[in-house]
């Protein structure tokens, strides 16, 4: 009896959590070792089916880098990196699209609705959801003292999001799961990063909270320990300082973006820990960072 108590407990801690999400939109990107280990895709999908049940609308925005490498090696076709960023040339595109609108978005969507979800599965080129141009990234150059402009081929970044087609999905009860492809100025396929994706989908609907999962527990400070919560302020004051680099600067770029446009919440969470996302949303104490104004 202890037992079952205890269990009605954990549900009754969910309970205000589930009240003041109701009918809201929550963001989420998916990606990293979440989208590789077959025990944490079940838990993923059982969250977000979940999240549906209790009346939250989730869209899912999915990354696929290994997925790409991996075909892209087998195919022959080397790849070159630009702080993290694929360069993304005209005989990539094709395989880019095959592998994030085709294979991966489709698991996706399988592995939700076979979890009794209702999951629709499009890029952002469908219903002209991404707009997007060229990508080109300055960096400087220390022999020369003057800015160097890298071309970074077929690599978007947004310029619009139409939120038209979710919203029609929204309205009909779907679950939309988004592979990070959009449409360029000229109508060329264009590669996106998933983090920023997310982060322009969740201002544009003005989405109560923008998750990003990860493959670190969140925000370390100084002395590698997690920090639990940062303001704006707070986060800035890291980014300047160094102590927020690398892989989590984007990271936490597409956070202050967010937050700047709107949504109220923003989060970087832990994607390896096994229903991270319900750990994050219906519990007191979360997981992971939360980044807030």
């Amino acid at each position: 009896m202890k037992k079952r108590i205890q269990k009605a407990e954990t549900l009754l801690e969910a309970l205000p959590f589930i009240k003041n999400f109701y009918g809201k939109t929550v963001v989420i990107k998916y990606g990293g070792n979440a989208m590789s280990s077959e025990q944490l895709k079940e838990g993923f999908a059982q969250d977000i089916v979940m999240m549906k049940y209790t009346g939250i609308n989730p869209l899912i925005v999915h990354g696929g880098g290994p997925q790409i490498g991996k075909t892209l090696d087998a195919l022959g076709i080397q790849s070159h990196f630009v702080d993290g960023q694929r360069v993304t040339n005209k005989d990539m595109i094709d395989v880019v699209e095959m592998v994030l609108a085709g294979k991966v978005n489709k698991e996706i969507v399988s592995l939700i609705n076979r979890h009794d979800g209702n999951a629709v599965g499009i890029s952002g080129k469908d219903g002209d959801l991404i707009h997007a141009k060229k990508l080109k990234r300055i960096k400087h150059s220390a022999e020369t003292d003057r800015p160097e402009i890298i071309d970074m081929g077929l690599v978007g970044e947004i310029t619009k999001i139409n939120p038209r087609i979710l919203e029609v999905l929204d309205q009909n009860e779907f679950i939309p799961v988004i592979a990070p492809i959009g449409k360029g100025e000229k109508g060329e396929t264009l590669n996106i990063n998933a983090d920023f994706v997310a982060a322009a989908i969740a201002s544009a609907l003005q989405a109560e909270k923008l998750v990003l999962m990860t493959d670190t527990e969140g925000v370390q400070g100084e002395n590698g320990t997690l920090i639990p919560e940062l303001t704006r302020k707070e986060a800035n004051k890291l980014v300047k300082s160094g102590v927020i680099c690398d892989g989590m600067l984007p990271k936490v770029t597409c956070c202050l973006d967010s937050l700047k446009s709107g949504v109220p919440k923003t989060h970087i969470i832990d994607g390896r820990i096994k229903h991270a996302l319900l750990l994050e949303l219906f519990t007191d104490k979360g997981i992971g960072t939360q980044i807030v104004e």
